[in-house]
């Protein structure tokens, strides 16, 4: 007589092919934060994650749909305005008392200049201690826009990320006076 099942079913996540939960051990097993980067057809969402065992907690979140907020009015996935909102989240993690983390890009491919290593450099920028390779950064010219005002004729966009990217600064810089002072 058969004492056990022949057959474990596998946890759900699993199943639908959402969670690599040996990935997801290892990552953990570093005890540092995750800067996670999740992309949709339409926007890019980076968070600062820690593991609690109750579940994880949130940190610090950003989505390109803030970047309206600081006068970004072009699309929202392209790799320009992954840059930025990877910046914003790695100044929220900052200002929150993140100082390292490391790269979650989930079920997602490793691809060279792609999308999420965009959002990575901007958290590197904002000042996040983050392990990367140098090699799978965009260069500076997808980063800032050139390749797609090449393509599509937009004279303005290169200039139009610089200011964005001065805004998102400054308003970092002044909200860390306002913290100092108090």
């Amino acid at each position: 007589m058969a004492k056990k099942p022949t057959y474990v079913v596998k946890f759900r996540r699993r199943r639908e092919g959402k969670t690599n939960y040996k990935k997801r051990l290892n990552l953990l097993k570093s005890n540092r934060p995750r800067l996670v980067v999740r992309k949709s057809n339409r926007y890019i969402n980076v968070q600062i994650i820690n593991y609690n065992p109750d579940g994880d907690v949130v940190v610090a979140s950003a989505n390109s749909k803030e970047l309206d907020k600081f006068g970004w009015e072009f699309y929202k996935c392209n790799t320009p305005s992954a840059y930025l909102t990877g910046l914003i989240c790695g100044y929220r993690g900052i200002s929150r008392g993140v100082n390292n983390a490391i790269l979650d890009i989930g079920l997602y491919r490793s691809v060279k200049s792609s999308r999420l290593y965009a959002a990575l450099k901007g958290a590197v920028d904002a000042g996040l201690n983050i392990p990367f390779d140098k090699d799978m950064l965009p260069s500076e010219e997808r980063i800032s826009g050139r390749h797609i005002a090449e393509y599509r004729e937009i004279k303005d966009i290169e200039v139009k990320f610089n200011d964005v990217k001065n805004k998102i600064i400054e308003s970092f810089k002044k909200k860390k006076l306002k913290n100092d002072k108090k």
